[in-house]
């Protein structure tokens, strides 16, 4: 199951510094993790995850493979994007690709580097972006509406549910509100999916901040959590510069960089934890002693679908799903203790698999 978070923001705002800090980060992984650069502006990073480590150690597993979040750096943003301004057309087909949104706004002071409209306003910039998206959606719907107006007149159920949530979305933007803040019913969710609307993505705000701010923010990025707050978004501080000179490092060295500059950890371990979040997505295991292994789900998936991630064959013959809790497979050691201690379960079909179960599936091939 993989996941796309499209890396967005105006030129000049530290957007492809970020993406290339990601990329060699994950470079960095390749001896131990499986990685691939798909295309150029495509890269694949672990997400970070203690717990996979503790897990492999009690079962002694030769390897270690955990989740991966895939990023694209996507071209930069100009107004007039919606209209094909610049590189606007590949810039919205690319996000339309997408899971999720991250924009990195820039939150930092630099004469030397100039910003295209001439000032630092973060938030101004946030705006700019999500008026090219909105203003692409009201285009795009105003075409689905017109090529429905038959199937509708005829009762074509499918259409009329496609019509009623293209105008729900519709009235939404020209309230000046994205399509993400229309409340949709649980039996139009598929259907709403599926319009793959650019303003329905969940958007992460990525403050690309000073040396100096790293640690603590600035006015810049608390406008931005302001923002992101009111519009059940997320937002995270990073530097951009510092993760470019981690990334070059070996991890004792990063880990004494990090101490000095008064971090407790990388800002791209942030960023992918909190994209991880983002999606709605959670993790469980599968530990043996062949390999210590990270599957993602959606929160809320039941059994035969998380055993689905490994197999279509795991989903469709699904009999049953021997079940530890985390914190029990480590505080008793492992599978024989959590079984010794009546902590292993057997779940059927509409278990609701929790974050961090460790996992063995039966099944019928």
């Amino acid at each position: 199951m993989g996941f796309k978070t499209g890396i967005v923001g105006l030129p000049n705002v530290g957007k492809s510094t970020l993406f290339n800090a990601l990329t060699r980060t994950a470079a960095a992984q390749a001896a131990n993790f499986p990685f691939c650069t798909i295309e150029p502006n495509v890269g694949e990073v672990a997400v970070p995850d203690p717990r996979l480590e503790k897990l492999a150690a009690i079962a002694k597993s030769k390897q270690i493979i955990p989740t991966r979040m895939t990023f694209v750096d996507i071209a930069g943003l100009v107004k007039g994007a919606s209209n094909g301004e610049g590189l606007g057309n590949q810039f919205l087909a690319n996000i339309r690709e997408c899971d999720a949104i991250a924009h990195v706004l820039r939150c930092f002071e630099d004469g030397d580097v100039t910003h295209v409209d001439g000032r630092v306003d973060p938030v101004a910039d946030a705006q700019t972006i999500e008026t090219e998206l909105m203003l692409a959606d009201m285009e795009s719907i105003e075409k689905r509406l017109h090529g429905l107006v038959r199937k509708v007149k005829g009762g074509d159920k499918d259409a009329v549910q496609q019509e009623r949530l293209l105008k729900a979305a519709l009235a939404a933007l020209e309230d000046g509100k994205p399509a993400r803040t229309v409340d949709v019913d649980a039996e139009d969710e598929k259907a709403w999916a599926m319009l793959q609307l650019l303003t329905t993505k969940p958007i992460l705000y990525v403050c690309n901040v000073a040396e100096e701010d790293a640690a603590t923010g600035n006015a810049h990025t608390e406008a931005v959590e302001k923002m992101a707050t009111e519009e059940g978004a997320a937002s995270v501080v990073i530097s951009a510069k510092i993760e470019e000179e981690i990334s070059q490092l070996d991890p004792e060295e990063s880990e004494m960089f990090l101490a000095e500059l008064g971090l407790e950890e990388a800002g791209l371990d942030r960023l992918i934890r909190v994209g991880h979040d983002l999606l709605g997505l959670q993790t469980y295991f599968t530990v043996g002693p062949k390999e210590a292994r990270a599957w993602t789900i959606h929160k809320g998936d039941r059994a035969p679908k998380a055993a689905g991630v490994i197999h279509g064959d795991f989903e469709r013959g699904f009999i049953r799903a021997e079940t530890i809790a985390y914190d029990d497979f480590v505080a008793l050691g492992g599978e024989q203790g959590a079984k010794e201690a009546g902590k292993m379960r057997v779940e059927g079909k509409t278990y609701e698999v929790k974050d961090g179960d460790v996992l063995h599936f039966l099944f019928n091939a």
